[in-house]
C-alpha cells in the first residue's frame, strides 16, 4: 500500500498511480469535495465487494457511482426523465446526486446483486477524481467512514492495514463542504432523501413537486 501527496509531484504521474491500481482490482482511497472515500471499478466485482467489507457494511447496500461527466449518465441509466435532466444540468458537477433506474444490462454488482434495479449517481466537482474518472469509467464509491458516523476529512483519523487497499492519495485536511444531497426518483414522486450541500430551496424552483418527507 503506497501513500502518495497529491500536493506535491506530478499530477500525470498520481493518476496513473490510481488507474492502474484501480483496474487492477484494488480499491483506492481519494478525496471527495467533502471527505476521503473509498473508490473501486465498478465493473470489478470483487473490488467492490472489497469496497464494502472494509466498510462494514450489510449485505444488500448499494455502492455510490460516480461518472465524469453527465453525458456519460445515459449509458447507465435506463431513462433521463425531463426532472432528472433539469437537476444534472443545475447540479453537475457537485454535490448531489441522483437515484435513478439502472440499465439491466450492466455487468456490475455494486453490492445489491442488481435487485434493487436502480443506482444512485453522480459526478464529482473535485480535480483528482474528476481526472481519474476521465480515464477510467464509472467508479463505485462510498465514504471511507462507517455507516453512520461523521464524514472523515482527515486521513489522520483513519487506520488502514497493510493490503486493504492498493493506494492512499493525502490531500491533506478536506474543507468540511457537508455531505451531498441525495434525490431520488420512483415511478410516481421525487424525493428528497438527504438534505445535504445542495438545499431544498434550491431543488424547489426546478422542482416545485420535490417531497421532503423523508428528511
Amino acid at each position: 500500500m503506497a501513500t502518495i501527496d497529491l500536493n506535491s509531484g506530478a499530477l500525470s504521474e498520481h493518476l496513473a498511480s490510481a488507474t492502474a491500481a484501480l483496474k487492477d482490482g484494488y480499491v483506492i482511497v481519494a478525496p471527495l469535495e467533502n471527505s476521503y472515500a473509498l473508490v473501486a471499478d465498478a465493473f470489478f466485482h470483487d473490488a467492490v465487494r472489497a469496497l464494502h467489507v472494509l466498510r462494514g457494511d450489510e449485505l444488500g447496500v448499494s455502492a455510490q457511482v460516480m461518472i465524469g461527466s453527465s453525458a456519460a449518465v445515459d449509458g447507465i441509466a435506463r431513462e433521463i426523465s425531463e426532472p432528472v435532466r433539469k437537476l444534472i444540468d443545475n447540479f453537475w458537477p457537485g454535490q448531489l446526486s441522483v437515484t435513478i433506474k439502472s440499465q439491466p444490462g450492466l455487468n456490475w454488482n455494486l453490492g445489491d446483486d442488481r435487485r434493487l434495479g436502480k443506482i444512485n449517481v453522480r459526478v464529482p466537482n473535485r480535480k483528482f477524481i474528476s481526472k481519474v474518472l476521465e480515464k477510467t469509467g464509472p467508479l463505485a464509491t462510498s465514504s471511507i467512514a462507517f455507516t453512520g458516523k461523521a464524514a472523515i476529512n482527515d486521513l489522520s483519523q483513519i487506520i488502514i492495514r497493510e493490503g486493504d487497499v492498493g493506494a492512499v492519495f493525502d490531500e491533506g485536511i478536506l474543507e468540511n463542504a457537508g455531505h451531498s444531497t441525495i434525490v431520488e426518483f420512483s415511478e410516481n414522486e421525487i424525493t428528497l432523501q438527504r438534505e445535504g450541500a445542495v438545499s431544498i430551496l434550491q431543488l424547489q424552483p426546478l422542482i416545485p413537486s420535490i417531497s421532503p418527507t423523508n428528511l
